[in-house]
């Protein structure tokens, strides 16, 4: 019996498809799921309002911190270094600007 998988076809809507920036991410998880809220923070602003929440397993989320592991290592082959700083002596749980 032969494998053949079909390729996967994705259908996008315009609104998503333009996108949305975001600046921060609060990061949750319980023992099933692991909750990702994105939000725009203004310079000097003390209030923000989340955009878009994605839910997702724990797989899921693995597979996900490894591909952005993968791309953010061939981004910098291709532009170098992405300086992030040295990040907070104390991290804010979940909290990454």
């Amino acid at each position: 019996m032969e494998d053949t998988q079909q390729p996967l076809q994705v259908e996008i809507d315009e609104p998503v498809a333009r996108g949305q920036y975001t600046n921060l991410a609060l990061i949750t998880h319980s023992e099933t799921e692991f909750i990702l809220d994105y939000l725009f923070l203004q310079p000097q602003a003390t209030k923000t309002k989340v955009l878009a929440r994605l839910i997702t397993s724990p797989v899921h989320a693995k597979r996900l911190l490894w591909a952005l592991k993968d791309n953010v290592e061939k981004y910098e082959a291709r532009h170098g270094a992405i300086n992030a700083g040295q990040g907070p002596a104390e991290p804010r749980a979940g909290v990454y600007q």
